[in-house]
């Protein structure tokens, strides 16, 4: 009898050492490796058996018939959105997000509302009975899921075989076991098996499979790194606990554009689709306060408006603080360095805070035009119009950059009712023809403040 092998693997990122060390090379975490045992295989590891074994031979390039990938269209057209238009057949999805987030309330929803779908919904960390109840608070009325309490990966993919389902939801990847594996279920080697059973599934009964992951208490995806490289789409869960808005962002995606986003708002029945998110980011003010400016940006191919809030104020202490939610605090010091340095205004003594409105984080470097107006607005305590909005990138030397799809950023402003949108100059070639909002080009930031505050 062969003596059992064993090895060491990081709970972190999944690396893999022959003996214990107290720090991680991979990713420098410490005490993160806990011992495994490695399975043998018993087939051999002769290359001669693998014709027999029904090893696939190679093709030609220009032999394979190529054929648009089958979508299945889902009842959530903000998931649609996120997926690249819908579901592909046969693709592995994984979802993750914070505890309580909810990440089991969406795909159970989703589940409900496809009635024309056989959905198999695999639960392993709820009985039947607590996916019954939150099912009548999410949606009333006939389905057509089936629920299955189990954590096996043999006996759920057994079930998968007979049932034949449109779609199948795993609840979640850190609680399914193989018996192949002597370790505990959401070890790194446990979800790395269990995910390649699910991922061959997948691809050989071209069902579509959503996984539901946990996150690490930093932020990255529990298990094994090779789970990310592993499933076709991720998807990351996002949101405040403060905030009824909950955004599904997509960070791995072979079959679109990982730019979208899907916006929900989370209410007592289940999560709402906010189709109109520009109205939601936007507060319904009646007096003009200082420190606030509005941006035309955009996700993906979705244009949308929101609030950008600054408060500067002089520093009690002798270094001034610097703070920014939802965006990029190196960004803001470096459109700080540009307000100083070229246009005179001395903010090197004065603490500086921002706040994206609604919880949300903003990438979109057209954002920089509107992040200055409203730091220099509570500077000088002098309010913007709130039917102004702005639209441009700056550079280090002061200049008004231009941004892709300028037309759709004006569309938007035009269609909410805003009366002037602030661009750079060397975007006047989009501008629409027939537009009814005034469409200001810039080339320097002192154009646009001397437009804005006379």
């Amino acid at each position: 009898m062969s003596k059992s092998k064993t090895a060491w693997f990081c709970q972190n990122c999944g690396y893999q050492s022959p003996k214990w060390i107290g720090k991680c090379t991979s990713c420098n975490q410490w005490n993160s490796l806990v011992e495994e045992v490695l399975e043998k295989s018993n087939s051999g590891g002769s290359w001669q058996k693998t014709q027999e074994q029904g090893a696939s031979n190679p093709k030609l390039l220009q032999s394979i018939v190529y054929q648009q990938e089958a979508r299945v269209v889902l009842p959530d057209e903000e998931l649609n959105r996120v997926l690249g238009g819908g579901l592909v057949a046969g693709s592995l999805v994984l979802l993750s997000g914070e505890p309580g987030i909810g990440k089991s309330t969406l795909l159970l929803q989703l589940a409900l509302k496809a009635k024309s779908l056989k959905t198999l919904y695999v639960t392993g960390e709820e009985s039947d009975l607590q996916v019954k109840m939150r099912a009548e608070r999410i949606e009333s009325g006939e389905s057509n899921c089936y629920i299955l309490t189990e954590t096996n990966c043999r006996s759920i993919l057994h079930t998968a075989q007979q049932l034949q389902p449109a779609m199948i939801i795993v609840d979640s990847i850190q609680t399914v076991w193989s018996p192949d594996i002597e370790s505990s279920p959401g070890s790194v080697s446990q979800v790395r098996e269990c995910a390649t059973e699910f991922l061959k599934f997948a691809k050989t009964t071209q069902i579509p499979i959503f996984l539901i992951g946990h996150i690490t208490k930093d932020g990255s995806i529990a298990g094994p790194k090779v789970l990310e490289h592993m499933v076709d789409t991720v998807l990351l869960f996002e949101g405040d606990r403060n905030y009824v808005y909950r955004l599904v962002r997509a960070f791995k995606n072979r079959f679109g554009s990982t730019a979208e986003l899907a916006i929900y708002e989370m209410k007592g029945d289940g999560l709402k689709e906010v189709s109109n998110p520009s109205e939601v980011f936007l507060s319904q003010r009646d007096e003009s306060l200082s420190g606030i400016a509005v941006s035309a940006m955009l996700e993906g191919v979705r244009p949308m408006l929101i609030e950008v809030q600054a408060l500067a104020s002089s520093a009690v202490y002798g270094t001034p603080q610097r703070s920014g939610t939802g965006f990029d605090l190196r960004r803001l010091n470096m459109l700080l360095a540009v307000l100083e340095k070229r246009c005179g205004f001395r903010l090197g003594q004065k603490d500086v805070f921002l706040s994206i409105a609604g919880g949300l984080r903003v990438d979109d470097p057209a954002i920089d035009l509107a992040v200055v107006c409203s730091v220099i607005s509570s500077s000088e305590d002098m309010s913007i119009s709130g039917k102004y909005c702005f639209a441009a990138e700056i550079g280090l030397s002061g200049e008004i950059r231009p941004v892709n799809r300028v037309e759709q950023r004006i569309a938007e402003a035009e269609r909410l009712g805003f009366e002037k949108i602030f661009i750079s100059h060397y975007n006047k070639a989009q501008i629409p023809k027939n537009s009814r909002i005034q469409v200001i080009s810039c080339k320097r930031i002192e154009d646009v403040l001397r437009q804005v505050f006379g």
